[in-house]
């Protein structure tokens, strides 16, 4: 049974940064794509980064310079650094994993990835 399990959410002063991971169990990514996703409340869930197998990575136009997406292999996890956090990405966040080896844009749509985490709550005072 796959399971993702995040963890490193909480709550942080506007600027201020954290680190989530996202600890893969049950299968191994190491060939295909993992991703990050949020949802603030009353808004849809959008996407916010994605690495692929070769550590090729892709990010929302919101995130781009302040989060960084990495993964490490050998303990089948990915992480989320964020750095100068803003109100507005106070949002649950989810991890996502997908079979496949995700190119372009397709690795930005939430129908591309095969499991989902049960989400972390990442809350940025102003």
């Amino acid at each position: 049974q796959v399971q993702l399990v995040e963890s490193g959410g909480g709550l942080v002063q506007a600027g201020g940064s954290l680190r989530l991971s996202c600890a893969a169990s049950g299968r191994t990514f190491s060939s295909s794509a993992m991703g990050w996703f949020r949802q603030a409340p009353g808004k849809e869930q959008e996407f916010v980064a994605s690495i692929n197998w070769i550590d090729s990575t892709y990010y929302a136009d919101s995130v781009k310079g302040r989060f960084t997406i990495s993964r490490d292999n050998a303990e089948n996890t990915v992480y989320l650094q964020m750095n100068s956090l803003k109100p507005e990405d106070t949002a649950v966040y989810y991890c996502a994993a997908s079979i496949r080896a995700l190119r372009g844009t397709s690795r930005s749509n939430a129908y591309a990835y095969d499991y989902w985490g049960q989400g972390t709550q990442v809350t940025v005072s102003s």
